[in-house]
């Protein structure tokens, strides 16, 4: 049977690819399931792109942002309306079972009702002039054509904590879903289209990161970009963008840790243990891949965590009884096993998992077992690199500050844990730990979108989704107006 055939949205126009080739895109769970065929985008469709983004800007500046508030509303009821299409068309293509991609989809919910809220609190700041007769003000204003990059593990929610913030300040949007992951994002935007947004302010152009992505990044009439993917990658795009002076927000890499104390809740501590190491299938920048055990709860928890994680059923998200999907592709199967490879060539033990599914049910996808290794020390490669999958390492300490400074030994820092009933020890934790995100007595994965979201370190360069998106996409201007009638001089010695 032939796949359905999507286009760019270029303009108000759905239009194909200049080149007219595409990128299959497959369910993870069974390649033979071919959810769409979707444009291989280059320079030539970007610029064209970009172009509509400029004629539309023109004119979205200046509608009121209570008004352009009100489109997000109704995406946001188009969006409930269809949350259940939408969390299939996902598990279909990235492979997370469907009580997550329901909540990915309400999560893009979540942030439309939240999101439009802040057309009427675009607040600026006005303060005392210096001078006599003088009036000084502060006012957001939009930056102009904004570049969007977006990954797969959440096709929806990431594309919505950026769209979403970036319109209702008044900017028009040019964005890149991942390659893995495009019909999520072309439902958003489809979403945004049926609730009325006029042609042009939200461009979609498909393709790799390569061609389409690198030339959203290098156009010299794109202002800034919003960039979540890896920090090797995040790195490039960061330095590319400056060539022409554009503001990046990069949200990258995640190497976080959950430190679980002797007097924790033991039954919770595991529960948000599996949780923050397995759910997406790992595939998180928040999962959980180190778990930091005092030594003396470490045997107990071990035993119980490793035969809770043998427990797990891994198999196809559309499965209501499934606990764990599959990685999103090949690349990423690999990955995992390198870097199972890697961590028992330096001494790691696999307590359980450590291999690629490739038999039975599983043969027609990309599964990896859940994987958990011990005997695990902070300066192996597992314990300090990014792995994107499955694969959990534990590791013991005996003090407290031990248990921090090991949490705090890599070169990442968005999301950490703390399992403990000492509320002195939690208040020092939330002080300590060198993370963009801190929970006590949760896991590591959980974000809510009225928070900042982001990271310290390679995960992220200052700039936050969630409570900070507004800052990044607008720009301030100070406003003078001086009805003295009179030439009045700032900066100058006015003394008498």
């Amino acid at each position: 049977m032939t796949p359905p055939t999507f286009h760019n949205l270029i303009g108000g126009q759905w239009l194909p690819a200049a080149s007219g080739k595409t990128i299959l895109n497959l369910n993870p769970a069974d390649h033979t399931d071919v959810v769409g065929a979707f444009p291989a985008s280059h320079a030539e469709d970007v610029d064209l792109a970009v172009a509509a983004a400029r004629r539309a800007f023109a004119k979205w500046r200046l509608v009121p942002a209570p008004k352009r508030a009100e489109i997000l509303v109704r995406a946001g009821n188009i969006l409930v309306q269809n949350k259940e299409r939408f969390a299939q068309d996902m598990t279909r293509e990235m492979g997370k079972v469907l009580a997550e991609t329901r909540g990915d989809v309400q999560e893009a919910i979540d942030e439309a009702f939240y999101v439009a809220g802040e057309g009427r609190r675009l607040f600026g700041v006005t303060t005392p002039s210096e001078l006599e007769n003088k009036f000084a003000m502060s006012v957001r204003m939009p930056i102009g054509v904004v570049g969007l990059i977006t990954p797969w593990n959440f096709p929806m929610a990431i594309p919505s904590w950026k769209l979403f913030p970036a319109l209702v300040a008044g900017n028009t949007c040019v964005i890149k879903p991942a390659t893995d992951t495009p019909l999520s994002t072309y439902n958003l935007v489809q979403a945004l289209v049926d609730a009325g947004l006029p042609p042009g302010v939200v461009n979609l152009v498909c393709g790799t990161g390569s061609a389409a992505g690198a030339a959203l990044v290098e156009h010299p009439y794109v202002r800034a970009i919003s960039f979540t993917g890896s920090s090797e990658v995040g790195s490039r795009v960061a330095q590319r963008a400056a060539a022409t002076f554009k503001p990046v927000s990069l949200e990258m890499g995640g190497k976080n840790a959950q430190i679980v104390m002797n007097d924790a809740n033991m039954d919770l501590a595991l529960e948000g243990a599996l949780w923050g190491a397995f759910g997406t299938t790992g595939q998180r920048c928040t999962a959980t891949s180190r778990i930091l055990l005092q030594s003396g709860i470490a045997k107990e928890f071990t035993a119980e965590f490793v035969a809770r994680a043998k427990s797990l059923k891994v198999g196809n998200g559309l499965d209501a009884s499934v606990q764990v999907g599959p990685q999103v592709n090949a690349a990423q199967i690999e990955t995992s096993q390198r870097y199972v490879e890697i961590a028992v060539s330096e001494g790691a033990q696999v307590l359980t998992g450590g291999q690629a599914l490739i038999e039975g049910p599983y043969a027609l996808g990309t599964f990896f077992e859940p994987t958990v290794l011990g005997g695990v020390r902070p300066s192996m490669r597992v314990a300090r690199e990014e792995v994107f999958g499955p694969v959990v390492s534990l590791m013991e300490f005996d003090t407290f500050e031990q248990a921090v400074e090991i949490a705090n030994s890599i070169d990442y820092g968005l999301s950490t844990a703390l399992y403990t009933k000492d509320v002195n020890r939690a208040f020092t934790a939330m002080r300590d730990l060198e993370a963009g995100i801190t929970y006590i007595n949760a896991p590591t994965i959980g974000a809510e979108v009225h928070l900042p979201f982001g990271g310290v370190k390679h995960t992220g360069n200052g700039h936050r989704e969630g409570l900070g998106a507004i800052e990044f996409f607008t720009t301030w201007k100070a406003v003078y107006v001086d009805y003295s009638d009179k030439l009045q001089r700032a900066q100058i010695d006015n003394a008498d």
